[in-house]
């Protein structure tokens, strides 16, 4: 639960926000300081109401924020109301966003083919998920590309980021990318290992059968790490862990948090085998509508957001999710008795020479050549693991400079 929100119903919640607009109610919720009471949020809230409504907007956008509300963005902290109320400030109200979560409008799979086809302007979820819809997302995925989160943070504010990344999702998929919050994969193991030791090795996990998410290229890896992929919904997931109808799910410990799911994790094996990337973006055919001056402006809300989740996030991870053995008691993996699992350097090694391109390129070459293809001739997988690996592979993620990406290094 929201710690501002405490003793306020999520039916005392809609009746505020029914009476002076949902995006309106998240954004009073989200700018307060402190624990709020039901009529502090409702004076919040008109307030928030009148200012918004004082100037027309030029433009107005629907962002779909697949399962997002005012209590997980609270615990995983990437960014979409944060980025919503910026860049309505910025413009001073030219362009008002109306903020759609819970999976009222779209879900994970279909907010961005929602986005595509003009139903929404803005969207919100994993990279991977949305890769069902535009394959090129596909890029992120190549196992052991990414060493660390600080890594992946570096090329995304990299200028290379452009001609790798974002250029081919707008050429191929009308998608604008904005930011996103860095993770990395593992394995979270849910009743079957309950009673097991602590992993300690990738090989207490093969033959295991683990829910997978929309990415391609993340069954790839699974199946080199006979982690036999099972596409589940994300929906299902839950009781599916809980049943021990699959032993785990590939996903990252932010998300089991947000989710609550956490009751249902045992073990979150820090695995570190590909991207999850919650990301934020939107149509390339709105942003090009846009004139430059307003253009101008939703790039600097997204490096804003950027620079707000790599700070925000990285804290959440520490202070609320615990995402670390033994963590505080105060933290949703220690009052779920989810145990974190890190693995040895000699381990990640091991599974990086099982199932990544730079040691095992065969199960990869078709992709590869495929993504090469859509970005234009780039070797994409050699480019960004190079990109990545610029930085000490021991950084702090806080400590990675952010960069305006689209402007010239």
């Amino acid at each position: 639960m929201n710690e501002k929100l405490k003793g306020i119903s999520r039916r005392d919640f809609m009746r505020v926000a029914g009476r002076y607009g949902l995006t309106s109610t998240l954004f009073a919720a989200a700018g307060a300081t402190g624990m709020l009471t039901l009529p502090q949020l409702a004076k919040a809230a008109e307030e928030t109401s009148n200012e918004r409504g004082r100037v027309e907007p030029k433009f107005r956008f629907k962002f779909g924020a697949s399962g997002f509300n005012e209590n997980n963005l609270d615990i995983q902290k990437s960014g979409q109301l944060f980025f919503a109320r910026d860049l309505e400030e910025r413009t001073d109200g030219a362009i008002q966003v109306e903020f759609i979560g819970s999976n009222q409008i779209c879900g994970q799979l279909d907010c961005v083919t929602n986005t595509q086809q003009g139903i929404i302007e803005i969207f919100s979820a994993s990279t991977q998920n949305s890769a069902g819809g535009a394959p090129y997302y596909n890029a992120l995925d190549f196992a052991y590309m990414f060493p660390s989160r600080a890594s992946q943070y570096y090329f995304f504010y990299h200028p290379k980021s452009e001609a790798l990344l974002r250029e081919p999702l707008r050429q191929r998929h009308n998608i604008q990318f904005l930011f996103t919050h860095c993770e990395l994969r593992g394995m979270m193991m849910g009743a079957s290992f309950r009673d097991k030791p602590l992993v300690t090795s990738v090989d207490d996990l093969r033959g295991t059968a683990n829910r997978v998410t929309g990415t391609q290229l993340g069954r790839i890896a699974m199946q080199q790490l006979d982690l036999n992929p099972r596409p589940v919904a994300w929906a299902e997931t839950l009781d599916a862990l809980r049943s021990g109808l699959i032993d785990g799910a590939e996903t990252w410990m932010g998300a089991v948090a947000y989710a609550g799911m956490s009751g249902a994790i045992s073990q979150a094996v820090d695995l570190k085998f590909f991207c999850g990337t919650e990301h934020t973006a939107m149509s390339w055919e709105a942003f090009q509508k846009l004139p430059s001056d307003l253009q101008d402006a939703v790039m600097e809300s997204a490096y804003t957001a950027q620079v707000h989740v790599q700070g925000a996030h990285e804290a959440a991870l520490y202070d609320i999710v615990g995402a670390y053995p033994d963590p505080a008691e105060h933290t949703l993996f220690a009052q779920n008795n989810v145990r974190v699992a890190l693995l040895s350097d000699a381990e990640i090694k091991k599974a990086e020479e099982m199932c990544s391109p730079e040691y095992n390129p065969e199960p990869w070459a078709r992709w590869r050549e495929r993504i090469n293809g859509w970005s234009g001739g780039h070797d994409v997988y050699k480019e960004i693991y190079d990109i990545a690996r610029e930085i000490d592979t021991d950084m702090s993620a806080v400590n990675v400079k952010p960069r305006r990406w689209w402007k010239a290094a």
